[in-house]
């Protein structure tokens, strides 16, 4: 889990610098953007001056400086606008991220911890020791003699620890596939949202200068909104994780103090409960924008968000569908394991009393 937790700490760090590499890709846009800027400016004041000279009013030039301002930010689009939202916007992201290092440490102690206690659980108990321990499994089949029903008790305890053995490998498989969708669910929205910067970056320039045109004025705002909305999927992302990683710490501390106090606590049920949760949080994931859009609230990011609502249907139909296509091959593929190792077990018990019984017969025979 934390080389999982690594691989994808890499892969985030990988789209951090892809923004930041993509930035200088501004500066190719705004040649165009001060040209299409630069009529635009030319119509706009032109018009209001013949209008103030028509209806023989006094000239307002504070309006006329909207498109010079406009301007200005066009020619140092990395600096003034992306350089002064991301400076505002990153300590929020920091935040966000230092809560989910903090709440992912705790997760793992807990995981270490929870496992050492299963295995000592097991240990203590005289019937489940040989499960998990190949000293105790030697030492009991050693305690066993040669007759009919020690053979077959020795069948029965190969099979119990081939049964226990798949069942653990089984458990950690699911656990790992979860945890590696749920990474993934993760390394969607983070990609997602560096696609969608860095094309409102690069096309800033161009969004600004439109918005100097009569009409359009309203594009520099949503061009606002849609930024700031879409960097705060970051955060809210980290939000959702710690809140999901604190969850995950809560129920393993419940299963720790049951282990620690009650004797006859069942950790299948529990591993069951953990498989749910995951296949929740993997299907949350994709509730971000959504919740980012609570925060600040851009026009037509609905019908943007939309696809990412249509991933999660989709993503949450598939997960249900593969969860329960392994659960039964798994289940089936058990059964006719245990049908198989219980058969060949048998088998073996029957065939060692026989040879126990014809040796036995023999040696009474030469005495």
């Amino acid at each position: 889990m934390l080389l999982l937790a690594a691989d994808f700490s890499n892969l985030h760090e990988i789209l951090k610098n892809l923004y930041v590499e993509m930035m200088p890709l501004c500066s190719n846009m705004a040649g165009v953007a001060k040209g299409i800027a630069g009529l635009g400016a030319l119509i706009y004041v032109a018009s209001r001056v013949w209008q103030s000279l028509a209806r023989a009013e006094p000239i307002d030039v504070y309006p006329m400086l909207r498109p010079f301002a406009i301007g200005i930010c066009i020619l140092f689009f990395p600096t003034i606008v992306l350089g002064t939202i991301n400076s505002i916007l990153s300590p929020i992201v920091q935040g966000t991220h230092g809560m989910l290092e903090t709440q992912t440490m705790d997760m793992n102690k807990y995981w270490e911890m929870k496992d050492k206690l299963e295995y000592e659980s097991m240990m203590r108990n005289p019937e489940t020791a040989y499960l998990v321990s190949n000293e105790e499994f030697d030492k009991q089949i050693d305690e066993l003699g040669w007759s009919a029903k020690d053979i077959a008790t020795m069948g029965g305890m190969y099979v119990e620890r081939s049964m226990y053995n798949f069942r653990k490998d089984v458990r950690d498989f699911m656990r790992e596939v979860l945890e590696l969708l749920f990474a993934a669910a993760a390394l969607l929205i983070d990609t997602l949202r560096t696609f969608f910067l860095i094309v409102l970056s690069i096309l800033g320039p161009i969004a600004f200068a439109i918005s100097v045109w009569d009409g359009f004025q309203s594009t520099l705002s949503q061009w606002m909104c849609r930024y700031i909305q879409i960097y705060l999927w970051l955060p809210v992302s980290d939000l959702f994780s710690s809140v999901l990683a604190k969850i995950q710490v809560l129920m393993l501390e419940n299963d720790i103090k049951e282990l620690q106090n009650n004797p006859d606590f069942s950790i299948d049920s529990s591993n069951g409960v953990y498989i749910v949760f995951m296949v929740i949080g993997i299907l949350g994931y994709f509730t971000i924008p959504t919740v980012a859009g609570w925060i600040i609230q851009a026009g037509g990011m609905g019908s943007a968000a939309r696809p990412i609502n249509q991933i999660a249907g989709r993503a949450g139909a598939m997960t249900g569908a593969a969860a329960g296509a392994v659960a039964g091959n798994l289940a089936g593929r058990a059964g006719h394991a245990a049908g198989n190792a219980a058969g060949s077990m048998g088998r073996g018990a029957v065939n060692g009393a026989r040879k126990v019984a014809g040796a036995a017969g023999r040696l009474f025979r030469r005495k």
